[in-house]
């Protein structure tokens, strides 16, 4: 037995429209410093307005939000009393809005221990809405919760399903403004959703349809979006629903391998961004998958256009398609391309390795590594080798 979950969506033109018709008396929104800058919350606010809900602004949250920050909102959650929780930006802040608003509903629970196996019965003090203001990491489509534990210095994945949001409101005026490099950034991490939740352990019929949409889209529409996405609206709206799209996936089917590497990598080598450093190790897990004759690629090739014989023939080609997108929308292909000496490589690959082992995305892969096959994949993915092993 399975199941599919999902939030309420309204998305395209004047999606955010959608808050003014709200009931409430308060809403607590979640954001960083820099969506504040740009005036974000304030628009929010406006909606909020329309619906005489009240609003505080929590915008503290930083890039792989802390322990310590989601203990620090709640807290603020705890006195403001909110009956909406609004989790506004990228999944940094979503994903700590989920976190805080697990703790105001339950005071007394520790935010490692969140889990699907534990009933939390939440809703009874407040609801959750996600906006994104990035079009990548699909946190406003899903119960997913990504963590960072400064004192172990490892990324936590955490979450429950009761953590879906009510309502996700995809309104692409949020990323019309993006730099290209953030465009670029945050939508290859829907590239690596879509590719992966279609071709992991637990993939099902329910989401496969959406895996494959989204990938097309992301083929389709990325390069435009970082090329032009001011002035291309029809790049930059298929690139904001396919980012909620492929974030369906993620709790109703999963991710793998290369986000497990990509989390033991992301939390030693933090000015790399989560979707750039978990989409270099894209292509190396499809070769290593594929190397031991269980991999699934040959629908997601042939949805690109790369239609293969086999297997063998569909994962070489979906790899060779992945660090083609790359270079065009001009990211990195290795970690050395990346910025990763070879010295921060050796020092560090003791716990990066250690970290892939207990990272449940690795569960999730067809093929699962053994330590030394992490070792290598970490080393062919820093000299940018293609996996033959």
């Amino acid at each position: 037995m399975w199941f599919f979950k999902c939030p309420e969506f309204f998305f395209g033109e004047d999606a955010l429209s959608q808050l003014e018709m709200l009931p409430g008396k308060r809403a607590f929104i979640v954001t960083d410093a820099n969506i504040a800058k740009l005036g974000f919350p304030d628009l929010v606010q406006k909606a909020l307005a329309d619906a005489d809900i009240e609003c505080q602004i929590f915008a503290e949250v930083e890039p792989d939000p802390s322990l310590q920050t989601v203990q620090r909102g709640a807290e603020a959650m705890l006195a403001y009393e909110p009956d909406w929780i609004v989790g506004l930006g990228g999944g940094s802040s979503m994903d700590a809005a989920k976190a805080m608003w697990i703790l105001y509903e339950r005071p007394g629970i520790e935010p490692e221990s969140i889990s699907p196996m534990e009933d939390l019965g939440l809703r009874a003090k407040a609801r959750l809405i996600c906006i994104p203001t990035t079009a990548g990491t699909g946190s406003e489509s899903n119960y997913g919760i990504v963590l960072t534990d400064t004192a172990e210095k490892r990324k936590l994945t955490l979450g429950s399903r009761e953590a879906t949001p009510d309502i996700a409101i995809v309104d692409p005026i949020f990323t019309k403004n993006l730099p290209a490099f953030i465009t670029a950034d945050t939508g290859i991490d829907v590239w690596s959703h879509a590719i992966e939740a279609y071709s992991c352990g637990w993939a099902n019929d329910f989401t496969d349809g959406l895996c494959l949409q989204a990938a097309r889209m992301v083929f389709n529409y990325l390069p435009r979006a970082v090329a032009d996405g001011p002035n291309d609206e029809e790049a930059r709206e298929k690139m904001a629903n396919a980012a909620s799209i492929a974030g369906i996936t993620l709790g109703n089917s999963q991710v793998a391998l290369a986000h497990a590497l990509g989390h033991s990598a992301g939390a030693l080598f933090k000015t790399i961004p989560h979707g750039r450093i978990t989409a270099i190790f894209l292509p190396y897990t499809i070769e290593f998958v594929a190397n031991g004759s269980v991999g699934r690629y040959a629908d997601l090739a042939a949805i690109i256009g790369r239609p293969a014989s086999d297997e063998a023939e569909a994962a070489k080609k979906l790899a060779a398609a992945t660090r083609e997108l790359m270079q065009q929308i001009n990211l990195p292909t290795s970690l050395q391309a990346a910025g990763v000496t070879a010295a921060e490589l050796e020092e560090q690959l003791e716990t990066l390795c250690e970290h892939v082992i207990i990272d449940t995305n690795t569960l999730m892969s067809r093929r699962i590594p053994e330590w030394e096959e992490v070792e290598k994949l970490f080393q062919y993915a820093f000299d940018g080798r293609s996996v033959d092993f």
